[in-house]
């Protein structure tokens, strides 16, 4: 059959690779900007040493072809750095050599997938008292210089699991007690086994652009610029950032819930609803801190800001309410309500309007109104009719009291641009809302924070939007551009963070998601990113406990019910 990869045509051979016919149509490349590492076929991702044609297919007394190949006509589009699934391939490939080249030097070490710190991700690196970064880059360099062929292997779980325990790794192998299929596919080389949860580069040579430094407690990896990946990213400390992090994992240890197997068990025997309780009233007591301290600086005016699906606004809800209690009388803003009438925007080069961009909001009258009404006078706030694309003018008058607290919420609150140059910033409270959730399938596969950002999204848009699995994923990578331009830039500016995750939404989201995502076909665009989805989902135990949420919960926010809502 003739293979169309990137529009080029060429009739593979038998047992070739897409790596080979890559190579062989002169589309390869040393630059990492440029370099294919895996490609999509029918809607999925597939490792480079994938073989579209092999030797059985070609028998002329029993021809065949491949499912992927029959689903997409010899279609291939091949992935780089710059695509989302191919920026995660090189990410699976770098784990693969940080936790070989730890296997060789630390055997009993402990390391743990810790969280992305802007452009690094921070490993922790336990039981080990000679630990070495210096060492560990020099390993790293020796293994991305061996070029060494990555390739999965079938295994029975039950052998695959058998293996992990004797390797000292219980947590891959108490997380795979829960997988149903019979079977598991795992990467090796020499004695050394694991598993990421999705494909590699077709080997260590591919990892080319990295860096390792010595931060407390393991190390920082580094990752390529974004915008140039031919270089490494600069990285930047971001010590509050990692304070709440950290504090969350705490929160896991306190309630014995670190990694999915825990909450399955939790789940099993019914501990659950005690992890929901405990879980609310941490976020109860956090609520309870901030107004604490917005109380001991006399701010009038809170900036709450955070990234999509966050839980923003019960947050700002929660906040009012502790803020009674201080006796003050909190007023809530949107800053939505003062974006730009949606037909006097510009769109940008590809045509379409960028609604994360900060010029969509219009910040001089928003200033102004902030100013006037700290300054004691009476202002007229706008209101956004989203479904007219137009600000309008309803009467709504605010005016401040001595005890007033102004709640502004929106993605763009902690921008300065907002805030009038001469305003005393003793005045206003900063706060960053995030679900920065630290719970881990195991120690070497963690959970992205904007995983569960994007599954409540995806449920609280079809719930109360009518918004389809497919129409949320389009928006989604547009959502996470704007993010990093407009919102995780000003996160370290905060005031104080509030980890908006749960432990236990897991549990909860799974039963109300599922049946969405099954749904999506395989022709879909976003098929690959759904099956990515789903396979992390398929390690966790859905839990029946929607009654043991309180109405005022964040969760609430995304699966309904929520009281501030009515």
């Amino acid at each position: 059959m003739t293979l169309y990869i990137d529009g080029k045509s060429i009739e593979p051979r038998p047992g070739m690779t897409l790596r080979e016919l890559i190579q062989e149509l002169g589309m390869d490349s040393a630059k990492l900007s440029t370099r294919p590492l895996a490609a999509k076929i029918a809607g999925e991702v597939f490792n480079l040493n994938y073989i579209p044609v092999r030797e059985k297919d070609a028998d002329p007394e029993r021809p065949s072809i491949r499912r992927a190949m029959a689903a997409s006509a010899g279609q291939v589009r091949l992935l780089r750095y710059s695509d989302s699934a191919g920026k995660e391939v090189y990410t699976r490939t770098a784990q693969f050599v940080i936790f070989l080249a730890l296997h060789r030097l630390w055997p009993n070490a402990k390391a743990k997938m810790n969280c992305t710190l802007g452009s690094g991700l921070f490993i922790a690196v336990n039981a080990c008292e000679d630990f070495s970064a210096t060492q560990l880059k020099e390993e790293m360099q020796r293994i991305v210089a061996e070029n060494i062929p990555l390739q999965r292997h079938r295994v029975l779980t039950e052998t695959a699991m058998e293996l992990f325990r004797k390797n000292g790794n219980d947590d891959k192998s108490r997380l795979l007690s829960w997988r149903k299929e019979p079977y598991f596919d795992q990467y090796d080389f020499e004695d050394y086994c694991d598993y990421f949860y999705g494909e590699l580069a077709p080997s260590t040579g591919y990892l080319k652009v990295w860096d390792v430094f010595p931060s407390e407690g393991g190390f920082i990896f580094a990752f390529p610029n974004d915008a140039a990946p031919d270089k490494v990213a600069r990285y930047q400390e971001m010590p509050r950032y990692f304070r709440v992090f950290s504090e969350g994992e705490r929160w896991g240890q306190l309630m014995e819930c670190e990694t999915v197997a825990d909450l399955n068990e939790l789940v099993d025997n019914g501990k659950i609803r005690e992890l929901i309780r405990v879980n609310e009233a941490l976020h109860e007591k956090r609520y309870s801190q901030v107004a604490d301290e917005i109380c001991r600086r006399n701010a009038q005016a809170v900036m709450l800001a955070g990234p999509s699906s966050s839980g923003k606004t019960t947050s700002a809800n929660r906040l009012a309410t502790q803020l009674r209690v201080h006796g003050k009388k909190p007023i809530l803003m949107s800053l939505d309500d003062y974006y730009i009438d949606r037909d006097e925007i510009a769109p940008g080069p590809d045509g379409k309007i960028d609604f994360e961009h900060i010029n969509t909001i219009d910040t001089k009258l928003f200033g102004e109104h902030l100013q006037m009404l700290l300054n004691g006078k009476e202002v007229e706030i706008p209101y956004f009719n989203f479904k007219m694309g137009k600000r309008q003018w309803l009467g709504h008058r605010i005016r401040l009291h001595p005890d007033s607290v102004i709640i502004v919420e929106g993605l763009h609150a902690l921008n300065p641009v907002l805030l009038p140059p001469d305003m005393a910033a003793n005045r206003v409270f900063r706060l960053y809302v995030s679900p920065l959730l630290p719970l881990n399938l195991d120690d070497h596969n963690r959970i992205p924070t904007s995983y569960l950002r994007l599954l409540r999204r995806i449920v609280r848009d079809y719930e109360s939007r009518g918004t389809s699995v497919q129409r949320t994923m389009e928006m989604w990578s547009s959502v996470q551009r704007g993010e990093k331009k407009w919102i995780f830039p000003f996160q370290e500016n905060a005031d104080m963070f509030f980890n908006s995750s749960t432990l236990y939404e897991l549990a909860v989201l799974k039963k109300h998601i599922f049946p969405l995502l099954t749904e999506v076909a395989p022709e879909d665009e976003c098929y690959d990113e759904v099956r990515a989805i789903v396979k992390v989902l398929n390690f966790v135990q859905d839990a029946d406990v929607d009654d043991e949420i309180p109405p005022t919960s964040l969760v609430r926010e995304f699966i309904g019910g929520n009281t501030f809502y009515r």
